[in-house]
């Protein structure tokens, strides 16, 4: 089964990313605006206990965070993929390098770019429009993010919580 980690915005936040994705974003129905802090992985389900152990040692480890919104960019020419950057910061890159361990199957194939997501799969034309529009646009949103989530997709390939870790820092 696949599975992931993200944290979700404020409701706020999420309004105002779902007022671009209901219109950019193909995958607006499969799974609530998020930044993704660990792509989708496959794990067997007799595994999955000792997953949450460890985010749960992890969330112990982790403050709540700064979430910070700064402006519309894109990954464009790789992908015509739209996002609201989100500024890195030291806990949010720290978070995400323990959750890339070892014990999770080590460092990501692609570089850790924290982002919320506002349009994808778009054509060229399509994609160069809208990203003039809302680069004028911009936004600028901050707010503290308090807790993770293990994600796992279903069989229509959407997305739900398995659970939920509050981020603690206890451990430090």
């Amino acid at each position: 089964m696949n599975y992931g980690v993200a944290v979700f915005p404020s409701k706020k936040m999420q309004d105002i990313a779902n007022s671009y994705r209901k219109r950019y974003d193909p995958h607006y129905e499969m799974i609530t605006p998020h930044m993704t802090l660990k792509e989708p992985f496959e794990v067997d389900a007799s595994e999955i206990k000792d997953i949450a152990t460890e985010m749960t040692n992890i969330a112990k480890r982790h403050k709540p965070f700064k979430l910070h919104t700064t402006r519309v960019s894109t990954f464009s020419p790789v992908t015509n993929t739209l996002y609201f950057k989100v500024e890195p910061n030291p806990e949010i890159t720290s978070l995400h390098e323990d959750l890339h361990s070892e014990f999770f199957g080590g460092m990501s194939k692609h570089s850790f770019v924290p982002h919320i997501t506002i349009g994808q799969k778009l054509s060229d034309t399509e994609h160069a429009d809208i990203y003039g529009q809302l680069k004028m646009a911009g936004i600028d949103q901050e707010e503290m993010i308090d807790r993770m989530h293990l994600l796992y997709q279903l069989e229509d390939g959407s997305w739900t919580v398995y659970e939920t870790f509050r981020l603690s820092g206890d451990d430090q």
